[in-house]
């Protein structure tokens, strides 16, 4: 279902319309249990429900940082559901969603941005590297993980999670480059949110799309609607599909948006204006999906008791493990590195011991 090189269309696919009703599109099957779009749902709406929670504990200084996903909950929901559980993925810092869906619990990404050093192990258990600070290089992670799943005979695939922003990054081209020379059972999914911190996404290329870029690699490329939970789900199935059968990479954009700051550290306001995100807002991908089920009679207020429920619960989980916890000793982070610590990193421990010791 993939156009071929140079016949990319800019129009997303999409499976529900704004007002939660089914488009004309047939060329992908909405055809779901009633058990999985429930399930989406409920997982789009903890999601949000978390997201609001992660930004409480920031404010109440009880961790050093948070982006916020609201807005791109489908984006991530829908296209996480339907990977297996032995494909790795590889997520930069903004998705929430995409670990919710692999089983990790609230309290181990909260203490990973409380600062705690070992934040990521509970993440490599779900075959999910640790979040990535720097921009587009997990890329490249992702790729060499493709091919080592490629000389082990696995049929696993990996996903890199990138935003717009990352695209204009050398370490994403190089990746993107050897995954297609390779042909690598590699995804890049890319989460278009229209803004690279406050840099708007015409401001960062010239192309018709990032999909667009994909034919420059000898990759299938393909835009499909990010506020649709149901159509990231059925994209991202296709590309793992022909991962899986040793057909090589996909550059997929899912075209969505950020509702909220860039993190707790932004403001907003300051480069875009109150219509932009009222217009996207009128496109959210909980009320859109919401309607879409109340269409099926699969949306019930015993659905919605549920979905609050486990809110509540999870939401409480996470304040219980990162409310007040213990700081680490930072000099673990020096003593871990090597079996054996080096002289240079020696000097860097007993610099910053120092400088604390300072401010103490």
């Amino acid at each position: 279902m993939f156009a071929p090189p140079g016949e990319l269309g800019l129009e997303p696919i999409s499976l529900i319309d704004p007002s939660g009703e089914a488009t004309s599109e047939n060329r992908y099957s909405r055809e779901l249990p009633k058990e999985t779009l429930s399930w989406l749902y409920e997982m789009m709406v903890v999601t949000r429900d978390l997201d609001g929670e992660f930004i409480n504990l920031q404010r109440q200084g009880e961790l050093a940082l948070f982006p916020s996903c609201l807005g791109q909950e489908a984006a991530q929901v829908g296209a996480a559901a339907c990977l297996r559980k032995t494909d790795w993925l590889f997520p930069q810092y903004r998705e929430l969603g995409v670990f919710l869906v692999r089983g990790i619990a609230p309290g181990h990404v909260g203490l990973a941005w409380r600062g705690t050093w070992n934040g990521g192990h509970e993440f490599t258990k779900k075959r999910c590297a640790p979040m990535s600070i720097p921009i587009g290089t997990h890329a490249l992670h992702a790729v060499g993980a493709a091919m080592a799943a490629q000389r082990l005979n696995e049929d696993s695939v990996t996903v890199a999670f990138l935003g717009d922003g990352s695209t204009s990054e050398g370490d994403v081209h190089e990746a993107l480059n050897f995954a297609a020379v390779f042909k690598t059972p590699c995804i890049f999914y890319v989460q278009n949110n229209q803004w690279a911190i406050s840099i708007p996404l015409a401001k960062q290329m010239v192309a018709p799309s990032i999909a667009h870029k994909a034919v420059g690699y000898g990759m299938p490329g393909i835009r499909v609607d990010g506020n649709d939970p149901l159509a990231c789900y059925a994209v991202m199935a296709e590309a793992a599909e022909r991962a899986r059968a040793g057909e090589g990479p996909t550059l997929v954009e899912a075209v969505t948006y950020r509702m909220g700051p860039h993190t707790t550290s932004d403001d907003p306001t300051r480069y875009r204006s109150a219509a932009e995100v009222d217009h996207w807002a009128e496109r959210d991908p909980i009320t859109r999906y919401r309607a879409y089920l109340k269409n099926l009679g699969i949306w019930t207020e015993r659905l919605e008791d549920r979905v609050a429920a486990r809110s509540t619960r999870l939401r409480g989980e996470l304040r219980d493990m990162v409310f007040g916890a213990p700081d680490f000793d930072v000099a673990e982070v020096f003593d871990t590195v090597y079996a054996e610590i080096t002289p240079d990193l020696a000097e860097q421990r007993q610099q910053l011991m120092a400088e604390l010791a300072k401010d103490e």
